[in-house]
C-alpha cells in the first residue's frame, strides 16, 4: 500500500512526466501520443500495400535506438543484413538500389561513410522472425538484454497454420501484450488493412479497415495508419506528403501528425521538425 501511495504523490506532483515513454524520434508524433510509445504497450502500424509500413516501422526503431532507447526488430520479410542496408540507405540519404548495385557516388559515399559511423554504435538489434514465433522472439531477451522496444513486422508472420488465420493473429496479439507487460517493453507491430476499398470517397486508413482482425483494434494499445496522398493523387504538389494518424490511442488523444516520405531513400521525416 506505502508504494501505491508513493505512486500516487509522485503522478500528482507539479510538473510529473511519465519515465516510461519511448520517443519514435518524430516531434510531431511523440507530442501526439503524449510523449512517445508507452512501454507495456501493444502498439498497431497498419496501412495498405506500398504504403511504407515497414520503413516507417525501421525509422522508428532508428530514431528511438539513437535517442538511446534499446529498441530490436524482427522481421519475416527481410534478413538482417537487408535490413542493415535499408537503415544505411535511410541515414545516408542513399538510393537502396544504388547501393546493392554498388554504383554509390562520390558525394553519397562520404554521407553513407558518416552515417556507418554513427550507426556503428547505435544500431538497433535486427533478426529475423524465427520459425518458433513468439515463444522465440521472447527467448531472445536473454541475448538482448532488456530492450525498451521491440518491432515485429508483420503481425501476418506470427500466423500458424494450426488454427484459421484470424484467430491465430488474435493469440498472437493476446501473446504479444502479454510480453509487452511482462518485459516491460512497447511492441510495435505492422499490418496490412485486408478489407480496405482502395475507391472510396475519403482513402485515408480506419479501424474497420482491419476487418475480420477484430482482435487488433481489442487488444491494441494504439493503432496507427499510414496514408500517403500520392498513391491516391497524381498531383505533383502531393508528392511524398504522408499523415500519419492515431486512429485508437487507449489512454490519450486521436489525431494525426504530418510527415514526408523520400521514396528514393525510403526515408520518413517530420513536416513540422524536418531533419537538416
Amino acid at each position: 500500500m506505502s508504494s501505491m501511495r508513493a505512486a500516487v504523490d509522485a503522478m500528482a506532483a507539479p510538473g510529473h512526466r511519465a519515465v516510461d515513454h519511448v520517443r519514435t524520434g518524430f516531434p510531431s508524433i511523440d507530442t501526439l501520443l503524449g510523449g512517445g510509445l508507452r512501454r507495456g504497450d501493444v502498439i498497431v502500424l497498419c496501412g495498405e500495400v506500398g504504403a511504407g509500413k515497414s520503413a516507417m516501422a525501421l525509422a522508428i526503431a532508428l530514431r528511438a535506438n539513437e535517442a538511446g532507447f534499446a529498441s530490436a526488430m524482427f522481421s519475416g520479410e527481410m534478413r538482417a543484413e537487408r535490413l542493415v542496408e535499408r537503415a544505411l540507405a535511410v541515414e545516408g540519404r542513399v538510393r537502396v538500389d544504388d547501393l546493392r548495385r554498388g554504383t554509390v557516388d562520390d558525394d553519397a559515399r562520404a554521407t553513407m561513410d558518416a552515417a556507418a559511423e554513427r550507426l556503428r554504435d547505435r544500431l538497433p538489434w535486427f533478426a529475423e522472425l524465427p520459425d518458433g514465433g513468439l515463444d522465440d522472439v521472447d527467448a531472445a531477451f536473454g541475448v538482448l538484454g532488456m530492450p525498451e522496444l521491440v518491432v515485429i513486422d508483420p503481425l501476418q508472420w506470427l500466423a500458424t497454420g494450426a488454427m484459421p488465420l484470424e484467430e491465430s493473429l488474435a493469440a498472437a496479439m493476446r501473446a504479444l501484450k502479454a510480453m509487452a507487460i511482462r518485459r516491460d517493453v512497447a511492441v510495435l507491430v505492422t499490418t496490412h488493412l485486408p478489407a480496405m476499398i482502395a475507391d472510396r470517397p475519403d482513402p485515408r486508413p480506419t479501424l474497420d479497415d482491419l476487418g475480420a482482425l477484430g482482435s487488433i483494434k481489442q487488444v491494441a494499445d494504439v493503432v496507427l495508419g499510414i496514408f500517403r496522398q500520392e498513391m491516391h493523387e497524381r498531383a505533383s504538389d502531393v508528392e511524398g506528403a504522408t499523415e500519419l494518424l492515431v486512429l485508437k490511442n487507449r489512454n490519450g488523444a486521436t489525431g494525426y501528425a504530418d510527415l514526408y516520405f523520400y521514396k528514393q531513400w525510403m526515408r520518413f521525416e517530420d513536416m513540422l521538425e524536418p531533419d537538416r
